[in-house]
């Protein structure tokens, strides 16, 4: 047991967390444990608060990883099981009118007992909850038990009890307020857990608290101007004043309101405020916004930062449809972004250090925004304050994702203090853009065949069109609302049309190639993707089918999607040849699974960069795209472009490339290829270009060659026609188009797939130095290398690389820069140096 003390006067936050000193237990209460787990249903074990089942489990060496092997399979069995939580702890009064047991996070479905006292019942994990324990708490031995119900077990009889709602997926996700993804998903595993999942804590206190504080900065001109809305709590019998004094960037705000009143609002203005903007358009200040209540001799203060900006959202009809344009102080911005899923599938290993490496891939990737997707979570803290450090605006789904929901009891009222919980915790970022009513769930009632198995019966439609909009325009009017993703902005068009709105591409993947792509004319894409293998270390590092296969057991345990490995076969179309048809492939089953590995990771970078560069390539029509996805939360082959141990994929490399600031690519036109010039910055690009067609022989030599001047205003695209003397062939085959501007930038054109491309097996050579801290492998190409890729991990899994994908002419030099790992000896060549040359040549 552990004492926790109090102090009188201003309100005294406890935790009782393992961090402090509580000990916590886990122990199963019933359900099908399994034989050599049955002691867990006698036995506890030691429990980590804020914490997860599946992780003490881990910790205490009761189950193996559930990401290794066919592990998840295996411990199916802990979400069909209930849990009890349990800790003792000592208490010390402290004379405080008021003592409240704070949970933030309960995940899920929670009987919550303090001293053989039941306090409540809890049924969602994405709101906090408050029970008060004044008159329960003794000085000693204080017994505090949480059992969660089976969450498998729970979905599956809430499902049977309302009725079942449509939905993707094995289990019922719909029927329970649980981060929909723990189910598993086409990407993430079926790890349904519980547990204690954020901070815990007991709140003594006397006369008034702070509820909440929603602090909204916006600018009046070039003044900031901070309405901020303090909603307070009062002890029973409290009477007399009290004061709410807010500041801000050397500004004072006070009023003083009599005891009972629920909530006050104050106005400040700050003068030359300075603006926040988006990276890559200006700066991040963030002004500290301090909080103080006193009512007599007791108080309570609140901490945290704004950032003064504006956003607004045009979709106002035009001759072309309806766009989608994010306006941040007036400025449209063209949206380079990444769909983000719960960076582990067991979201309490999450910190702020995890969080700041994950949203660097996305600033190194040249990123100016996330949406955080319907199927997840409301973030913890370090997110968003990180994204409002880095710039990187927030589209945040509301949690509804792939299915219908109930719009009846209970579902309703936990939706609603659900949504009025995280949008009055969220409203004071400055990097918040967008509050998204769900993903696909229009499109789906249209579309999915939805309306049939439900009947007539409530879909969310109520949801998405009154009941959020509303929580929205009361609790945080600066940031714009979208009923979901896809939209078309008006209810008689179809949710998913490219003329309107926002649109998700997912032919591309399911059914057509990758060159469909360039069929759409979308003004915004918030969702497409395309599959490929995480690292190889990474991938053997939970993988152990012998032989090794893409239909091994183990593999298929980590390919979640239908019809996944079917699906990159069908992907590589003519692009790029089958694993078991390269050449020098069939030497054996190591070999195939080398170029499998290989040829697919490529694959997915190609399709990705292929279907930006085309939309890029429509600018102004097109205003952004959110490519899914950034990240994975475990090991899997995924649309993710970094995989879950943290390495970057080929596919990373690519969206860096085709996100930049300024990005030249070469795209068809009615009158054949032309040059796309896309100035992403506030400054003109003006730059001399060269355009050359050339061999793909040894020597490269250049069979025709064209110069042109490069002017593109800010914020603009320009299109210049490629001269027919390059954009002609004689020999297609075994010829390319190499486009570069004085200032660096390069892009090329092939006048066939790779399969018919032909190109030199011998186009390079390759030396190793060693550095500090690593190594350094130079590449000089003899002919056109393309395509090269450095995996350093196949050698030290701890090894990264700082380039990837470098198409080199004939005479080009590039070199890369390992990290983390000793300079190896000898010659590097397949499969850790590879090449298209090495796939066809």
């Amino acid at each position: 047991m552990t004492s926790v003390p109090t102090a009188a006067g201003s309100l005294r936050a406890v935790p009782l967390s393992t961090d402090a000193g509580v000990d916590w237990t886990v122990q199963a209460v019933e359900g099908p444990v399994p034989e050599g787990n049955g002691a867990l249903l006698t036995t506890p074990v030691a429990a980590t608060v804020p914490g997860e089942v599946h992780t003490d489990l881990l910790a205490a060496g009761a189950i193996p990883d559930p990401f290794d092997g066919a592990n998840e399979g295996l411990l199916a069995w802990i979400g069909r099981t209930s849990w009890t939580y349990r800790a003792a702890f000592d208490w010390a009064a402290d004379g405080q009118a008021v003592q409240e047991l704070v949970a933030d996070g309960l995940d899920t479905a929670a009987t919550v007992t303090l001293n053989g006292t039941e306090l409540g019942r809890t049924w969602n994990q994405h709101r906090g909850y408050r029970f008060d324990v004044t008159e329960l708490l003794v000085a000693e031995g204080n017994e505090l038990v949480i059992t969660f119900a089976a969450p498998v077990q729970t979905a599956n009889a809430l499902a049977e009890q309302l009725g079942l709602w449509p939905h993707t997926n094995h289990h019922p996700y719909n029927a329970i307020r649980k981060m929909a993804s723990n189910f598993g998903w086409d990407w993430g595993p079926d790890v349904a857990t519980v547990g204690v999942w954020r901070p815990l804590r007991i709140e003594s206190w006397t006369g008034a608290r702070i509820d909440s504080v929603r602090p909204l900065a916006t600018l009046d001109g070039d003044r900031g101007v901070l309405d901020t809305h303090v909603a307070l709590a009062w002890s029973d019998g409290f009477a007399g004043d009290a004061t709410v004094t807010v500041e801000v960037a050397g500004t004072t705000s006070a009023v003083t309101v009599a005891a009972g009143t629920d909530e006050v609002s104050l106005t400040q203005t700050v003068d030359q405020v300075d603006q926040w903007w988006p990276r890559g358009h200006g700066e991040q200040p963030l002004y500290d916004v301090a909080v103080a209540l006193t009512a007599r001799e007791y108080g309570d203060g609140w901490q945290g930062r704004v950032g003064f900006r504006t956003i607004t959202i045009d979709v106002a009809p035009d001759d072309d449809g309806g766009p989608f344009v994010i306006l941040v102080n007036g400025k449209p911005l063209y949206v380079r972004g990444a769909n983000w899923i719960p960076d582990d599938a067991f979201v309490t290993r999450l910190n702020r250090d995890t969080y700041a490496g994950s949203l660097q891939d996305a600033v190194d990737a040249g990123m100016n925004l996330l949406r955080v997707w319907g199927g997840g979570i409301y973030e913890s803290e370090d997110f968003y304050d990180l994204c409002d450090e880095l710039g990187l605006l927030v589209w945040q789904d509301f949690l509804f994702a792939c299915a219908a929901y109930s719009e009846e009891e209970p579902l309703r009222s936990e939706v609603e203090a659900e949504a009025r919980q995280a949008v009055t915790r969220l409203s004071r970022h400055a990097s918040l853009a967008i509050w998204n009513g769900n993903n696909e769930n229009i499109w789906g009632y249209v579309e999915w065949g939805w309306r049939k198995p439900l009947g007539g019966r409530t879909w969310g439609e109520g949801y998405y069109f009154d009941l959020l909009p509303g929580i929205v325009a009361e609790l945080d009017p600066r940031t714009p609302y979208s009923e979901g993703s896809p939209y078309s902005y008006d209810r008689f068009i179809h949710p998913n049309d490219e003329r309107n709105g926002t649109m998700h591409i997912w032919d591309v993947w399911n059914q057509v190639d990758y060159s469909t792509y360039r069929k759409y004319m979308p003004r915004f894409v918030s969702e497409f993707g395309f599959q490929g293998p995480p690292a190889w270390s990474t991938l053997t590092s939970v993988v152990h089918d012998e032989p090794l296969d893409p239909y091994g057991e183990q593999m298929l345990v980590h390919q979640k999607a239908f019809e996944g490995n079917l699906k990159l076969e069908r992907g590589l179309g003519e692009h790029l040849p089958k694993w078991d048809a390269v050449r020098g492939g069939g030497a054996g089953q190591e070999s195939k699974m080398a170029d499998w590995h290989w040829i697919t990771q490529l694959n997915q970078a190609r399709a990705v960069g292929y279907g930006i560069e085309h939309f890029r390539s429509l600018f102004p029509l097109n205003t952004g795209a959110i490519v899914w996805q950034l990240n994975d939360n475990w090991p899997v082959i995924s649309w993710a472009a970094v995989d879950g141990h943290g390495i970057r994929k080929p596919l990373w490399f690519t969206l860096r490339r085709v996100y930049a600031d300024r990005l030249l690519t070469v795209q068809p036109r009615e009158d054949g290829p032309a040059v796309v010039a896309h100035n992403d910055t506030d400054e003109p690009w003006t730059t001399s270009v060269t355009v050359a067609r050339r061999s793909t022989a040894d020597g490269g030599a250049v069979l025709a060659q064209e110069t042109f001047a490069l002017d593109v205003a800010p914020r603009s695209a320009v299109t210049s026609s490629l001269p027919e003397s390059v954009a002609k062939p004689a020999d297609a085959a075994a010829e390319y188009v190499e486009v570069r501007a004085e200032d660096g930038s390069t892009a090329y054109w092939y006048f066939v797939e790779d399969t018919a491309l032909r190109l030199a097996a011998d186009a390079y050579t390759a030396t190793v130095t060693a550095t500090d801290g690593g190594y350094d492998v130079t590449v000089t190409a003899t002919a056109l290398a393309k395509d090269l890729a450095l995996f350093p991990d196949r050698l030290d899994a701890e090894a990264r690389v700082d380039s990837c994908l470098i198409t080199l002419s004939a005479g080009d030099s590039h070199t890369f820069h390992v990290t983390g790992a000793t300079a190896p000896t000898g010659e590097l060549g397949v499969p850790v140096l590879r090449s298209v040359n090495d796939l066809v040549g």
